[in-house]
């Protein structure tokens, strides 16, 4: 089962004694922190956990599987996110 929101702001308000008002300001701070990178096209590494940056994806042909007809996909962009050390570590113990 995966974390929500509202569980994430209480085990961090638990594990830094923080309010959980606090807590999720904090996690409201870094999300909007993290858009903001992602949008105007910066990287974000959180040494040890993660890395994420905004990535081009070229035009390509597609397929519709309903109809079989050829359709043009527009460029677009995507996020690539790559596990850190701590994080790869922790998933193969």
């Amino acid at each position: 089962m995966a974390y929500n929101k509202s569980d994430l702001v209480s085990q961090i308000a638990q594990k830094s004694n923080l309010t959980k008002a606090q807590a999720e300001a904090a996690v409201n701070a870094f999300q909007e922190v993290f858009v903001d990178a992602m949008r105007s096209g910066e990287g974000l590494k959180l040494t040890g956990l993660f890395s994420a940056e905004r990535v081009k994806r070229a035009a390509r042909t597609g397929r519709n599987p309903r109809t079989g007809e050829t359709i043009e996909i527009p460029a677009t962009y995507g996020v690539r996110i790559s596990a850190g050390s701590l994080l790869k570590k922790a998933v193969t113990e």
